[in-house]
């Protein structure tokens, strides 16, 4: 889905205040070890102003696939970072209408850990 393209690039961009227009207003973000959650788009917001300590230093997306499903679309993430040459994460984006209503990470824990 092109919204989904549309977040990386923000992302990559750092066009935080677009990216969240794309999100529901009472979105659920889901990360490391699936018990760090956020609920809500401000506060989903406020935390990509930390963007550069919630991803590992000189974090890279080397490669990046969707699958399409209904109401729903993975990403699968090859990236790499100072400590880590090559690894693969996936990002599960569910929607509600025309907009995300949930966005889950799914990544080795320790690997992510010691990416710091």
């Amino acid at each position: 889905m092109g919204i989904i393209q549309r977040g990386w690039d923000a992302v990559g961009a750092q066009y935080f205040d677009a990216l969240v227009t794309d999100y529901t207003e009472e979105m659920t973000f889901i990360m490391l070890g699936q018990t760090d959650t956020l609920v809500g788009r401000q506060e989903f917001r406020s935390a990509l102003n930390g963007l550069g300590t919630i991803l590992p230093p000189s974090f890279e997306i080397t490669e990046l696939r969707q699958l399409e499903g209904k109401n729903e679309v993975v990403s699968i993430i090859e990236w790499k970072s100072d400590k880590i040459s090559a690894s693969q994460l996936s990002v599960l984006f569910k929607f509600e209408d025309d907009k995300i209503n949930e966005e889950r990470w799914f990544i080795d824990t320790e690997q992510w850990k010691n990416a710091f």
